[in-house]
């Protein structure tokens, strides 16, 4: 039981000041029991209040600390620094949230905001007397990733894993790479085609002796912890020989029967049994559909030289001290009926336009129709007033825009209508939105409450809408083609994928990181980075630097083959333990056994024990315990039981 604690009180300015009564909160809790002193400080973080701290710590002999300030997640480890440089086990020290619990969510009520603040610093108090010095736990680390997902951001983060001295493996669901990147055709801003990027980056991972790609490749499980991950992956074949020949390749897929609508191409074309997506698709390998070439043997006999239907799936196993998850996104796809999608006629959304721009010559034609008017309408599928998809997909208001200066480029005559909620073309792609309306776009806006209809005239479409910058007066347009601008949504499998890794997914369906500013491309689980849009809309260029920022993160922890863990994991009181397994049936992690224990008499039994580096500590096994054998350390019953003490205590 520490007797000698010192108790920090932080004014913030006037973020905690201006709403909390600091003085008064020290005055009340210098006389606990066990405080040997009590100070308010203006900022507890500055570097003079740090030294301060360190001065009591040695000239007191504090046995433990108690900083009221901001959240832990700001300053833990300030002030756990602060602890060890004077000698104090980090783990004695306690961090009492009162600016964000406190003084911002209760400026309208500063005396019971004051109170609330004294019980807050009485429960870390009492914590604080039972805290335990506490030594972190370290393991050894593969220095390997895993990165799942070789679109743009996959890539990047395997390259720049690569460039700093650890191994990859780069695994691919589909049998080529590059993601929706591949299918966007020109960029914007730097009018670059999506094909010769992939390709270029490509090229590069083909130098990089340190990355192993696999197509066709899915993570089907993963085991252990940060450091030391077993994962299995299934890698599905492709049915193309082993140093086949290229032209008899061209001429397999030429004359390959069987058709399907191509995925590719949004279903504008259809797709044969052997394929590339497009003419430069990397690896440059066909592959084979064998569902469809399975009724035309002999087509196959006649290629047996080239295609293989003897390839079987394979499974994998890699020892990997981290995962990288950049599994990207999926465009939006409008509900039937949905601005008249698959109802009204040449109603398409924004991706199959940029494909049907790829596959079309000197003219545009859609249903054998040419193009001449197009009417863009905004936010379908994003910023729903009802609906699961409550965000700005951030990326489609400047896709539109160079979409429609494309058209103009490459098509003779075009005339574009843009019918949007608000523009947000930032930073310099608004140099976009100023060059589409000098050229003669005409761009108008339309309230939530009105949203433009789209209707069916003569067998052609017809928008109705109301022009806010017009003071709501009704117009219509009969164009040649509406184009609905979807955003971003997760990836159907996202659940499949996020369920193996136990990755969280947020609100928004994307996987979630720890912290937005904090901890940006981390996870919940130790080792499990996220990249790119499969953690929210992003363009190329921010995928590429989340890309850079989990690989460095992935490597700053790898590179040293040690890792220091939190040591706030379960401990199990084996006097008491009757192993029964309920522990291991809810434990989220696996990170509970069956084990042999002998006892003090010499009678052995069997009790539960605990893999050290997966265990996070949640807490879920504890409750469920019929014994009461399980505790958290640093989180004990005594410890949570003196501070539910704390916070009763009358004022």
């Amino acid at each position: 039981m520490k007797e000698k604690i010192g108790i920090y009180i932080c004014h913030c300015g006037g973020n905690i000041a201006d709403y909390v009564d600091v003085k008064k909160v020290r005055k009340i809790v210098e006389k606990e029991e066990g405080v040997a002193l009590a100070k308010d400080m203006m900022f507890t973080c500055a570097d003079s209040a740090q030294k301060q701290i360190t001065n009591d710590i040695k000239d007191q002999q504090l046995d433990a600390i108690v900083v009221a300030s901001c959240s832990p997640k700001l300053h833990l480890y300030t002030f756990r620094n602060v602890a060890e440089r004077a000698g104090l086990n980090q783990y004695n020290y306690v961090q009492a949230n009162i600016r964000e619990q406190c003084s911002w969510s209760h400026t309208d009520k500063p005396k019971e905001a004051t109170e609330k603040a004294i019980r807050i610093v009485r429960a870390a108090i009492n914590r604080a007397r039972h805290s335990e010095a506490l030594a972190q736990i370290t393991i050894t680390a593969t220095n390997a990733v895993l990165v799942i997902g070789a679109g743009m951001a996959g890539m990047r983060a395997a390259l720049g894993l690569a460039d700093m001295g650890t191994e990859v493996v780069l695994i691919e669901k589909d049998h080529f790479v590059g993601g929706r990147t591949a299918q966007m055709g020109t960029l914007f801003l730097t009018d670059e085609r999506g094909e010769d990027v992939v390709e270029k980056l490509y090229n590069e991972i083909k130098k990089r002796k340190k990355i192993k790609l696999f197509t066709g490749a899915e993570l089907e499980s993963i085991s252990g912890c940060i450091g030391n991950f077993k994962t299995t992956v299934k890698v599905s074949p492709r049915y193309v020989a082993v140093n086949a020949d290229k032209n008899r390749l061209n001429e397999a897929i030429t004359e390959s029967s069987g058709e399907v609508p191509d995925k590719f191409n949004f279903g504008l074309t259809q797709r044969k049994a052997v394929y590339k997506p497009y003419e430069k698709a990397q690896p440059n390998i066909p592959a084979v559909d064998m569902e469809l070439l399975k009724e035309n043997p002999e087509f196959i006999n006649k290629y047996k030289d080239c295609i293989n239907t003897n390839q079987q799936t394979e499974t994998l196993n890699f020892e990997v001290g981290a995962v990288i998850l950049s599994t990207g996104f999926d465009p939006y796809e409008p509900k039937e009926g949905e601005y008249g999608y698959k109802k009204v006629a040449n109603v398409v959304t924004l991706q199959q336009l940029k494909r049907l721009i790829e596959v079309s010559n000197d003219k545009l034609k859609y249903n054998n129709k040419e193009i001449k008017n197009v009417v863009f309408i905004y936010c379908v599928g994003t910023r729903q007033v009802e609906g699961e998809n409550k965000y700005c997909a951030r990326f489609c208001c400047t896709a539109a825009v160079h979409t429609s200066l494309l058209l103009r480029k490459n098509f003779f005559g075009i005339r574009n209508f843009h019918l949007y909620r608000d523009m947000r073309t930032y930073g310099r792609q608004e140099l976009l939105f100023d060059e589409a309306s000098r050229l003669g776009d005409l761009f108008f806006k339309f309230d939530t409450d009105n949203p433009p209809v789209v209707e069916e005239k003569n067998g052609n479409a017809l928008v109705k809408f109301k022009d806010l910058l017009t003071d709501n007066e009704e117009m219509e347009i009969e164009p040649d083609l509406v184009v609905l601008v979807t955003g971003m949504v997760p990836r159907e499998d996202s659940d499949t994928i996020g369920g193996i890794l136990k990755t969280p997914i947020g609100s928004d369906k994307f996987f979630n990181e720890v912290h937005p500013k904090l901890k940006p491309v981390e996870t919940v689980i130790a080792g499990t980075y996220i990249c790119g849009a499969c953690q929210g809309p992003k363009n190329i260029s921010e995928s590429m630097a989340s890309a850079l920022s989990a690989a460095a993160k992935a490597n700053a922890t790898l590179g040293s083959e040690k890792i220091v863990l939190e040591p706030n994991i379960i401990k199990i009181d084996p006097k008491l333990c009757e192993w029964c397994g309920k522990c291991l049936e809810i434990c989220p992690y696996d990170c509970i056994m069956e084990v042999d224990y002998t006892a003090g008499n010499g009678k052995n039994k069997k009790i539960a024990g605990v893999n050290e580096a997966t265990c996070k500590g949640c807490g879920m096994c504890t409750p469920i315990c019929p014994y009461n054998a399980i505790d958290i350390i640093g989180f004990t019953d005594n410890e949570i039981e003196s501070m539910i003490d704390g916070l009763l205590k009358e004022v």
